[in-house]
């Protein structure tokens, strides 16, 4: 039997997450086209015939502007250094930069096994494929590298029994119906800020977090959540909250369908907006987040 850990890591917006959530079968990950939308680690587990794995998905290793990007990085980074497989994800539909550049130099100072996953591979043509694989082997040495597309599942199933092939012997690490290792809260807490990066607009995602206050389960089966959605500038309220509350409304309908979902019951959903400046740089807001500090 095969026993370990895999971590995803890479650019924001390399489809990190999406892969999570296909290979586990379950949404662990929130999914946005907003970068920097995963802020701390996520492990999944999944068990094949062949063994168990831990799969971990990370931040995007950019460059930190903020105590809570500092921390972003540092989760990502700490992870390269206690897994047993590494598999860097790159987005092949866009041409490679200097983050692409640096998250290969950054795998010269582990000896872990890397295998390359070439994502979105349903956005380009072949022909461009071969030449970036050739431009990655000429940069490293990885074990393997497999072309996929996260999104439509195209060797998805090959990559997962390579990451089986390179992992150690051993026994499972989790019992056989354990799935991550976040707790309900998180979960709650992503799933409102899902929405609301899917649904304002673009500069806003940055400086927002959500913090669930409670959850209290009521007499009649229902499950009442309050959150607070934070922003970092007076500005920015009013585009939550939107025309006579119409985008807070919006987004509080979309986020009890998929907390309905998640929890398999009825919900009451509570969203106040709070203004929090620099919130991004509070040690202890950023601790009540769930997001790591580096060990």
């Amino acid at each position: 039997m095969k026993a370990g850990f895999v971590s995803f890591l890479g650019r924001p917006n390399a489809g990190k997450s999406t892969l999570l959530n296909r290979i586990v079968g379950h949404k662990l990950a929130i999914v946005s086209d907003k970068p920097q939308t995963t802020r701390t680690r996520i492990v999944g587990v999944k068990n094949y015939e062949e063994g168990q794995v831990a799969f971990v998905d990370t931040p995007g290793v950019h460059k930190p502007t903020h105590r809570m990007n500092v921390r972003m990085v540092d989760v990502a980074l700490e992870a390269m250094r206690e897994v047993d497989v590494l598999c860097p994800v790159v987005d092949v539909s866009v041409k490679p930069g200097p983050g692409d550049r640096y998250l290969v130099n950054l795998l010269r100072d582990v000896k872990t096994p890397a295998i390359l996953a070439l994502n979105k591979v349903d956005l380009i043509a072949k022909p461009k494929l071969l030449p970036v694989i050739d431009g990655y082997q000429k940069q490293h040495p990885f074990v393997e590298i497999v072309p996929i597309s996260a999104t439509d599942g195209t060797n998805v199933d090959v990559l997962e029994k390579l990451f089986l092939q390179y992992l150690p012997e051993g026994e499972p690490l989790y019992p056989a119906d354990y799935v991550t290792d976040q707790p309900e809260r998180f979960f709650v807490g992503e799933i409102v800020r899902e929405q609301v990066l899917q649904l304002t607009h673009d500069e806003l995602p940055f400086s927002t977090a959500v913090v669930v206050d409670r959850i209290e389960q009521a007499d009649d089966g229902i499950t009442n959540i309050y959150c607070t959605i934070l922003v970092e500038r007076e500005s920015q309220k009013p585009i939550v909250i939107g025309r006579a509350g119409a985008m807070i409304k919006q987004i509080g309908i979309a986020a009890r369908a998929e907390l309905e979902k998640y929890l398999g019951s009825r919900v009451y959903l509570d969203l106040h907006v709070k203004v929090k400046a620099e919130w991004r740089d509070d040690e202890r807001l950023l601790d009540e987040l769930g997001l790591e500090r580096n060990r």
